[in-house]
């Protein structure tokens, strides 16, 4: 019970690096989740609007990548960021910028995927209406993720879930350095190792708060999707 009051002291108390710790874990997941959405959105519209070869293989690839262990993610990036790497002159390694793009390729498919199922019932409810009126391939793409959008938000909420609970990736291409690539959750496993467990309790209390707020924004948007379906009826 000392280590839970002293943890919450610590959260009240605005402690500088609890909060620069706080931030900067948001600044990351945020920039990872806006990324990855507007790349999966527009690719899951196409991909439920066009049928093409190799597009059965690409859902199957994104659904088996939802699975993925991030610390392999986070190998890969490791490897392609990395002096010998690819894109090493960049000197990403070990910064924000790293864990952002190791984000983002671990949030990717889980978006991808769910703005598909939300697509799938819209294209069928419009198909015939869309072609009978020869609607432009762009107004097609706008409309079915308008109508959906309810569902996409919550794709893009557990999506941010999913990064603000990241661990391995984050550690492998972050490094874990004090106040510049220490977000929660690393924290969280270094200060426990440590002894150290209010802070790593009061962390923990923040991330638990943020998951509560996010699963009770999925939940309040599903809702609200679900009322907007019933009244266009």
């Amino acid at each position: 019970m000392d280590v839970i009051s002293k943890s919450i002291q610590l959260i009240f108390s605005g402690d500088h690096d609890l909060f620069q710790i706080v931030l900067l874990s948001l600044r990351v997941s945020f920039t990872a989740t806006f990324i990855a959405s507007c790349l999966a959105i527009p690719f899951g519209a196409m991909l439920t609007n066009y049928d093409f070869t190799g597009k059965r293989a690409i859902m199957v690839v994104a659904s088996a990548f939802m699975a993925l262990p991030p610390v392999v993610v986070g190998l890969l990036v490791y490897l392609m960021l990395s002096r010998s790497g690819p894109l090493g002159e960049w000197g990403l390694l070990y910064t924000p910028s790293a864990m952002i793009i190791a984000q983002t390729m671990l949030i990717f498919p889980i978006v991808l995927v769910l703005t598909v199922e939300a697509l799938k019932p819209i294209k069928r409810d419009y198909s015939h209406l869309m072609n009978a009126l020869d609607v432009p391939p762009m107004l097609r793409l706008r409309t079915m993720i308008w109508d959906a959008r309810f569902a996409i938000y919550t794709a893009v909420l557990a999506g941010f879930g999913r990064a603000l609970a990241e661990v391995g990736a984050v550690i492998l291409v972050g490094g874990n350095i004090n106040g510049q690539t220490r977000v929660m959750t690393t924290t969280i496993a270094l200060e426990s190792s440590k002894g150290n467990l209010e802070l790593a309790l009061a962390l923990g209390l923040i991330l638990i708060l943020l998951a509560l707020i996010i699963n009770a924004a999925m939940h309040g948007v599903a809702r609200i999707g679900q009322r907007y379906q019933v009244t266009r009826q």
